[in-house]
């Protein structure tokens, strides 16, 4: 099927193959082969388009697949490289944009019918910054209407489905970022995150998943630019996908007021070494229920990192779920402030969740609104008091695996007999604190035959410290064989 603008949807899949193909190199490592012509740009996006095709009909990871524009872009690629011009660190390296965020020429929905038939005049600028590197935009991946839940389903594409076991979520509200990137289509994916919507899929779907800290990639693709809970970020196969996502699009720009002036330093993010580091571990923030298959794969995970030589201190956590509902509060009138005007002509259309969470904040008191404030300055003052004393704060991703495709976020919200928080993820007390950076990595399956993601909080603006420990955890978990296995290549 081809939508208006000429991008091809959801055709039949392909045959498939097992035979290793340089599609499944890191980025940088497609890159140097291509400039070194040991094969070509449009070798490696074909096979993407392949992969994107085979897994659409049982997983629906995207909404737009640029079969025409991407193999078009590979050929000007190979062209380049027999001419012998400067070519980007990334040049022909396939990726996916969600669906959220804006590119030229692509039909953008947001998940939701409000948008019809949208097809921006311009990229954001994250997406810019990856093509001026050299990488291919190959398709737009789903997302939960204006990204709202932890689950992605749309009333636009409705659900994406977990690789690992389509019967459960994939996560949201990267979804299909994060399916894109676990089947091989892509070595990374853009994402955004609100409130652990790129870590939870990237958990759940046995990826590494990355919140950059507020401000080191500018985030343009809001009505505001004071907005201080968006990020852009990764949802990568592996941490040094990751970091060569961060290294094309971080830096400042003046489309974002909120940008840092300073650069990403890759000889830190690049030179991990856990020897002698000092990390806090907390299982459940002081208030989560965690799921004892969850416990035991991060237990091991600890273990690892003290078997290479880092200190690992169970602290005290004193949260409660006060963080989360507040977080919520926030969450709403995001949604009201900027698409609150739908629900006048679309809401028989639109998720009824999203109706909801629009009507709340609606009405919230403003007063009530800025003494959220207050908690997040608490909240702030604990982690700063922990950094006093450790390099980084370690935690699960999520309180437990990929739930049912059937299940909602009202599923997980309620308080249990004991008095901990039947809540599904981790992550939104750190966009609460959005100057923290926070990565998702798989560290093994859990009983259920599910990934399982460990989440490494770093100090403000630390971006580069958390992804050098992660990658030099990535590196002990795969040379002792425990870390999540790779999906097979379809």
């Amino acid at each position: 099927m081809t939508s208006k603008n000429g991008s091809t949807r959801m055709n039949k899949p392909l045959k498939t193959t097992t035979e290793p193909h340089p599609l499944d190199l890191p980025a940088t490592g497609i890159a140097d082969g291509i400039r070194a012509g040991r094969f070509t740009a449009e070798t490696v996006v074909a096979e993407s388009i392949r992969r994107a095709r085979a897994v659409s009909p049982l997983l629906n990871p995207f909404a737009v697949i640029r079969e025409e524009q991407a193999l078009d872009a590979a050929r000007k690629a190979d062209q380049a490289v027999s001419r012998g011009e400067a070519t980007g660190p990334l040049h022909g390296v396939p990726f996916a944009a969600k669906d959220l965020t804006p590119t030229k020429g692509d039909l953008t929905t947001l998940g939701s019918w409000t948008r019809e038939n949208w097809v921006p005049d311009k990229t954001a600028l994250c997406i810019r910054r990856l093509e001026e590197a050299g990488a291919i935009l190959m398709g737009k991946t789903t997302s939960p209407e204006f990204a709202f839940s932890s689950f992605t389903n749309s009333p636009r594409w409705g659900i994406t489905r977990n690789p690992w076991n389509p019967e459960r979520t994939s996560g949201g509200s990267s979804g299909g970022s994060a399916v894109a990137v676990a089947t091989g289509v892509v070595p990374f994916a853009e994402g955004t995150d609100m409130g652990g919507s790129v870590r939870i899929p990237s958990a759940f779907c046995g990826t590494v998943g990355l919140k950059p800290s507020l401000g080191r990639i500018p985030m343009t693709i809001l009505p505001s630019v004071f907005d201080n809970i968006s990020h852009f970020g990764p949802l990568a196969r592996t941490v040094g996908d990751a970091i060569a996502f961060m290294e094309a699009t971080c830096g400042p720009s003046d489309e974002d007021i909120s940008s840092l002036p300073v650069r990403f330093t890759s000889p830190v993010a690049r030179g991990g070494d856990l020897e002698g580091k000092r990390f806090a571990f907390s299982m459940d923030l002081g208030y989560y229920h965690v799921e004892q298959q969850v416990q035991q794969v991060i237990r091991d995970a600890v273990a690892e990192l003290r078997l290479a030589g880092a200190t690992v201190v169970e602290v005290p956590m004193h949260w409660t779920r006060a963080v989360n509902d507040e977080w919520f509060d926030l969450w709403c009138v995001f949604m009201s402030a900027f698409f609150g005007e739908t629900i006048e002509r679309y809401r028989k259309d639109m998720d009824p969740a999203v109706v909801a969470m629009i009507e709340r904040g609606l009405v919230m008191n403003a007063t009530s609104y800025k003494r959220v404030e207050l908690l997040r300055t608490a909240m702030w003052r604990d982690m700063a008091k922990l950094f006093e004393s450790y390099d980084a704060l370690l935690c699960p991703t999520c309180a437990i695996t990929a739930p049912s495709v059937l299940e909602t976020d009202d599923d997980y919200v309620a308080t249990l007999a004991d008095g901990r928080f039947k809540g599904l993820d981790l992550t939104c007390p750190f966009n609460m604190l959005p100057q923290l950076p926070a990565l998702s990595l798989p560290v093994g399956l859990a009983a259920d035959g599910l990934p399982v993601g460990l989440q490494i909080v770093g100090r403000r603006f630390g971006d580069e410290d958390v992804l050098s420990y992660s990658a030099a955890l990535e590196a002990r978990l795969i040379a002792a064989g425990i870390s999540s296995r790779r999906l097979p290549t379809p």
